[in-house]
């Protein structure tokens, strides 16, 4: 057996003159760390030693076999279009051809057992045939899957605009017809685009109300996607405040408020970023959050970046100093405690904070809140008076039924949606047209 001492500065050094000198199959006998040098014991330098031995009789392992990688096979057409983005919509098509197939097939079986040929001169397309298939004898429920299909297919190739179905007539002639829309419980017509509202969770109230409002658009306007429509109607129905505007000879004051959770601060953030860094404007930052541990951390990192100041108010005379202090700015965002809307002392307490100065109030509110509890939210912060909402977490959500509920109900302003953690990029200012393409996600995906 070898056994040798090898001597460096760092561990991972020796071990590199271990694995140089005796080889991979050394074994690691002891390490130690030594100080060497200096002058009585000062300015010594720490080395590690490692002793290490190998059996000097061993067999050297057999060299690892070569392994040769194949070079790699040009695809074919077929397969660069099977894994394109229309994989999906070749997929859809593929199974509906071998579903008309299989019909076809079991059309061709029962005309071999009646074997009555059509009369000479007859047309082969004549009523209840539809591209040489017998539509009566076909089960109205395969009818029915196929019509899925192909409008599911239709629809997505068309960029998520409703095309025109076919609905098959009950009478038995076979004869495709315009598509009836389905009908409600108290015999209205259901068409696709209430369908689609009342997968949201719109209420039917509401919902009437939209449809109506779409029905009475000019007529240039059905021209439009859906989509383009509904954003219009949103246009009218709500209230879409834009982008906030300064004043000219003093400071706008916004004071946020909502109950806990709703993400007010990265919102005063956010805030605060797209006016001082894309808009260059003059912006100070005002915190009464000084219950919630490391709110105001979290804010100071904020306003370093941004190169703004922050102030931190406990009382409403500190709140009313530190406006004073930054009378000269264009813009003053005020981030407030998050408070539950079921403590109304504390809410007392707040609006006691605030009446000190003169700001806009801005309710912060949670896409993901039910409506019954958004409604009440609502009503308990109405000690306050409430400007305008922000709707926060979008990026949660997988319905957005409850915004358009609670806006229209409540008659309210809408300034902004926030969509993620990001400070500034997940903000942007609420329009109709963002609210319909929301409402009509789902449909598309």
């Amino acid at each position: 057996m070898l056994v040798k001492t090898f001597q460096a500065a760092t561990m991972a050094e020796a071990l590199r003159q271990v694995k140089a000198e005796l080889g991979p199959d050394a074994m690691i006998l002891s390490t130690k760390k030594e100080k060497q040098g200096g002058i009585l014991g000062f300015f010594s330098k720490q080395v590690i030693k490692v002793t290490a031995a190998i059996d000097p009789h061993r067999p050297a392992p057999p060299p690892p076999a070569v392994v040769r990688e194949r070079p790699e096979r040009e695809r074919t057409a077929k397969e660069e279009f099977e894994n394109s983005m229309l994989a999906p919509l070749a997929r859809e098509l593929r199974e509906l051809r071998e579903r008309v197939e299989q019909l076809s097939r079991r059309e061709e079986e029962q005309r071999q057992r009646q074997p009555e040929a059509p009369a000479a001169g007859e047309e082969s397309g004549k009523p209840g045939e539809v591209a040489g298939i017998n539509l009566n004898n076909i089960p109205r429920q395969d009818l029915e899957e196929i019509k899925k299909l192909l409008l599911n297919t239709l629809t997505r190739n068309q960029g998520g605009d409703v095309v025109q179905t076919v609905q098959w007539a009950d009478s038995g002639s076979g004869q495709p017809s315009q598509e009836t829309p389905a009908m409600a419980a108290d015999g209205e017509e259901v068409t696709p685009l209430a369908r689609e509202l009342e997968r949201q969770g719109i209420d039917h109230e509401v919902m009437d109300k939209i449809i109506a409002t779409i029905n009475t658009l000019p007529a240039e306007q059905e021209e439009q996607s859906i989509s383009g429509r509904l954003g219009a109607a949103f246009g009218r129905l709500i209230k879409f405040t834009g982008m906030l505007r300064l004043k000219k000879n003093a400071p706008r004051i916004i004071a946020l408020v909502g109950p806990t959770g709703v993400g007010k601060t990265t919102t005063t953030a956010k805030l605060a970023a797209m006016y001082a860094l894309n808009r260059g404007s003059k912006v100070a930052l005002v915190t009464m959050d000084i219950f919630r541990v490391g709110a105001v951390e979290q804010l100071k990192t904020y306003t370093k970046i941004m190169g703004i100041p922050l102030e931190v108010a406990s009382t409403p005379k500190e709140l009313e100093r530190a406006v004073e202090r930054h009378a000269d700015c264009d813009l003053i965002l005020v981030d407030t405690a998050g408070r539950s809307h079921k403590d109304t002392e504390k809410l007392d307490e707040m609006k006691v904070f605030l009446e000190g100065i003169q700001s806009d109030i801005y309710l912060c509110l949670s896409a993901t809140t039910k409506d019954r509890e958004l409604e009440e939210i609502l009503k308990r912060f109405s000690v306050f008076e409430v400007s305008k909402v922000v709707f926060t977490k979008l990026d949660e959500c997988e319905s957005f039924g409850c915004i358009v509920n609670l806006l229209l109900k409540a008659n309210l302003q809408i300034a902004y949606f926030t969509t993620g953690q990001r400070v500034p990029e997940d903000i942007e200012v609420a329009t109709s047209d963002k609210l319909a393409e929301l409402i009509l996600k789902g449909a598309e995906a």
